[in-house]
Order: structure tokens, then sequence, then C-alpha cells
């Protein structure tokens, strides 16, 4: 038993563990990027500007198909189970497109990565894109990063309660248009748009923005850079893709060490000095809120801001770019041994020999021999043989398919006169927007004759049928041959259909049954 004493040592023990205990997880910090200007924000402007107009624009684009097909140049069609894309219609059993798009798609994120790191997420994620818009609806509000900051410390007042308010109302807008340009995708878009107004939209369109609208909203407005860091698995993956010959954002710490921000007062006291003067415009600029010069870091998404406001800097203070800059391992590797070897200060350093022979005035580069190395014209080469595939596929694909299933009980069937008959589903399928008369022709099969149901058309071996646009024609026929033209139990002869107005052609070969000889 424990007496008094103990039992309140260990109470106090306890009390003090849970005050010194470390929370499982960290609380967030909220981050208030600076707009910056320079090169790649005006790319990345550039980058928003078309991914944003390609999306919402997209399905208000027309095409004509003809009568008998949408004129919106790209649909989704699920009810008809269809998928347009400009001049180029997929069916089901051709997904194998998709598949293909797919690849190239996973191969293209490959190269890019190899090649230039996480371009992807710096420039045109989903997430990136809208967390951009987001920023400049809240800079356009609330002011830029120092008067975000102070507004957020501020206590409540009537002012911040309206220009909070203004923000997610116009984020809540941007949201709504997202979700709505979604579902255009998938229907008529100025009849689907009337209806969703009107309210006599399908309940699935209401229940589609509402899901859009809230993770537009969350993702893009709330958590930012959460969804980079702990939600996206990509930036865990890409290292796979890097090697030291891949160009990423670099501070050039060979250069820009020892920072100062006294540099007259260092370089008097007889100390050395590096360009970097400790400003944290860096820092400052950064969407997730990293400071680049603490060397790669997961949550890093290589969108290049911090190289736009490190030049701004050195613009200003009369030195040479490139402090912070896209650069790869090798060359970094290869300008740090060199500094340190040639005891140079990296302040205005000397022109220094890089591995590759040339020389820089002490800027990190790069040459696209290096870029594009094996590696790399392997992912090239894969993208581009995948593409070839693809677009010969679709340039020679035809259009006219014919399918043919045998009646499997019975097998045939001994009519009056002897002949024999067998039973066959036959199924036509025109793949064009326009109506089509097809000539079904049976082939070969001595002496045998088809009659369709629901054809007034004495026994023939040659048919015609209209077909109507973008539709599956199904067939019961039944072929029939004399008995004293049977020759084996099992016979196999041909199905062909033609286009009468066109040279698109398909063969089906099948087999007849008979009784055996004799039998």
């Amino acid at each position: 038993m424990l007496d008094q004493t103990q039992v309140e040592r260990l109470e106090a023990e306890a009390v003090n563990s849970a005050k010194t205990r470390q929370p499982l997880y960290a609380a967030r910090k909220k981050i208030f990027p600076k707009r910056a200007s320079g090169r790649f924000r005006q790319f990345k402007w550039l980058v928003m500007a078309i991914t944003l107009g390609i999306y919402y624009l997209t399905p208000w684009l027309r095409w004509n198909r003809g009568a008998f097909a949408p004129d919106q140049a790209v649909l989704i069609d699920l009810a008809n189970r269809r998928f347009y894309f400009f001049f180029i219609e997929i069916w089901p059993q051709e997904f194998y497109y998709v598949a293909g798009l797919l690849m190239m798609a996973g191969v293209g994120l490959f190269l890019v990565t190899s090649t230039v790191g996480r371009a992807w997420c710096g420039y045109t994620c989903p997430q990136t894109v809208w967390v951009d818009l987001f920023l400049v609806v809240e800079r356009a509000i609330e002011g830029d990063r120092n008067a975000r900051m102070k507004l957020d410390a501020a206590p409540g007042t009537a002012r911040k309660l309206f220009l909070r308010v203004s923000k997610h109302a116009i984020w809540l807008i941007i949201a709504v248009a997202t979700g709505g340009a979604w579902i255009f995708y998938f229907a008529d878009a100025p009849k689907l748009l009337g209806e969703v107004i009107t309210g006599t939209a399908a309940p699935v369109a209401y229940v589609t923005i509402a899901v859009l609208t809230s993770t537009t909203y969350v993702l893009g407005g709330l958590m930012r850079e959460q969804v980079c860091t702990y939600m996206c698995p990509w930036p865990r993956i890409q290292a796979a893709m890097l090697d030291e010959n891949s160009l990423t954002v670099t501070y050039n710490d060979w250069r820009g060490e020892p920072r100062s921000r006294h540099a007259k007062k260092t370089l008097a006291a007889g100390q050395s000095v590096g360009d970097c003067v400790d400003c944290n415009a860096c820092v400052a600029v950064c969407p997730m809120g990293i400071d680049i010069r603490d060397g790669q870091q997961l949550e890093c998404i290589t969108c290049a801001l911090c190289i736009d406001a490190c030049d701004g800097i050195m613009d200003k203070l009369g030195r040479e770019r490139g402090l912070i800059s896209y650069a790869t391992l090798a060359d970094y590797n290869a300008n740090m041994a060199l500094a340190t070897a040639g005891g140079t200060s990296p302040v205005n350093p000397v022109l220094v020999r890089t591995a590759t022979g040339s020389f820089v005035d002490g800027l990190a580069h790069f040459h696209l021999g290096k870029i594009f190395r094996l590696r790399t014209y392997i992912y090239l080469g894969a993208w581009t043989a995948i593409g070839l595939v693809l677009v010969y596929s679709l340039l020679t694909r035809e259009r006219l398919e014919l399918n043919v299933l045998h009646d499997r009980n019975p097998q045939f069937v001994t009519l009056s006169d002897g002949a024999i008959r067998n039973g066959y589903t036959v199924k036509l399928l025109n793949m064009i927007p326009q109506p089509r008369t097809i000539e079904v022709t049976l082939l070969g099969l001595d002496g045998g004759e088809m009659s369709i149901v629901g054809i007034d058309q004495p026994p023939s071996r040659t048919f015609s049928i209209p077909v109507e646009p973008d539709r599956l024609k199904m067939l019961k026929v039944f072929v029939r041959q004399p008995a004293d033209q049977i020759k084996e139990p099992v016979q196999s002869f041909e199905f062909r259909i033609e286009d009468e107005a066109g040279s698109e052609a398909a063969e089906y070969t099948a087999s007849f049954n008979a009784p055996e000889i004799g039998k």
C-alpha cells in the first residue's frame, strides 16, 4: 500500500509529465505569402490564366458533328456512353485510348520531374492554381503580407468582420463556379445551366456542385499548403525521380554564406561576408512558408518565387542575380568544392571553373546536355511512342464493327425438307453520327441462305440493313443449308458487312453446325 506522501508525489509527477509532454500534432502556423514580381511570377500568371480559361470555357465550345450528334466540343456523355473531344468520338470499348492518355500523363510527369523537379506542383497542379487565385482575392481585399498579418492579429472589429466576410464570400463564388463548370462537361452546357438556375436539373448535378464547392473552398482557401505537405503523395514519390542532374530551386550558399545584414561593418572588421543579406525576402514570398536556404525540403513545390524575390534584392544591391536559382546538385557540389578549395570569399567571387570546364561568375548554371541524359531520353521515347501509337490507332480505326453470337441451344434445327438451320445474333455497330445502310452478306457455305427476323424479304445471301447513327443494331439471323450440300458436321463461313456509301467493311468467321453424316 502507498502512503499519502507517495500518492501525492506520483500525482505531482503525472501533472508535470502532462505539462511537458509534446503534442502529437504540431499546430499550424499561418502563412501570409507576399506578392512576388519577376519572370517566374509572370510565368505563373500566364499558366494560371491558361489553365483556368481551359477549365471554365471548354464546356461552352461548340463543334458541328451533324444533326445526329451533340455539338458540344468536349462532352462526357454518360447516358449514351460516349466521350466526344472535338472530332474524336470514343466508345466504351475504346477506353484504351483513355488508358493511353493516362500512361502519357504518368510518363510525362516522370520526364518533367527528372529534368526540372516539381514543376508540375509549382505551376500547373490544380491545388497550386486555385490557391494562387484565392490569394489574389485575399490580397485585393485584405492587402499584402504585412497588412494581412496586422489584420489577423487585430481584435475583432466591424472592419475586420467586413473584410473577412467579403473574402470568404468571393471564395465561395469561385468554388461554386468551379463545381458548376465541372458538371457542364457531362451534359449540354447551355441547357444544363438553365436547368440548374430554374431548379429542374437532376439531383446529382446539385450534389456534384455541392461536393466540389466544399472541396475547392476548403482545400484552396482554408488548408492551402497543408494539402501539399500532408495529403498529396507526390512530394514523397518525386524524390525517386530526381538525381544529381535534375534542376531544382537551390540556394547557392557557396556564394551567399556567411550571411550578414551589415556587410560594410563586417568587412571593415576583417571578416568574410556572403551575398545573402538575410533579408528573408525569399521566405516572405514562399506559399509553403519554408526557408529555401535550409536546403531541399519536402514542402518545396518549386514555384521559384523565391528566385524572383532574391533577384530583386540583388538588383537593388547591385550584385549578380542567381543567389537562388535553378541548379543541379552536381553543379552545386562542384561550385561548393571549388569555392572551398580556392579559399575565395563567396562575396564577388572570382571566376571559378566548373566540372564541365566552363567558367561562371559565381552563378549556378546548367547545360541542356546534362539535363537531357539517357534517363530522360528513355522517358521521352516512351512518351512519344505511346503518343504515336494512339495517333496511328485513331487514324486507322474502323467505325463499323460486326459481332456474331451463335445460338447455343439448340445448335441446329432439322427442317421438314431435310435442310439444316442455325441461328445467330448479329450485332452491327455504327460508330459515326450519321445514319448508314449496311449490306450484310453471307460468304462461303455452299447453297446457304439467310433470313432475318423482322425483315420482309425472301431468304437471300445479301440484305441491306439501315442502321441509326451512333447505334448498335441487333439482328436475329437464321442461316439455312440444304441437306445435299452438307459435307462436314462443322463448317466455317463468314458474315461480311459493308457500308454501301463508303469503303468501311468488317468480317466475322462463324461456324455452321450440322448432324454427322449418316446419322
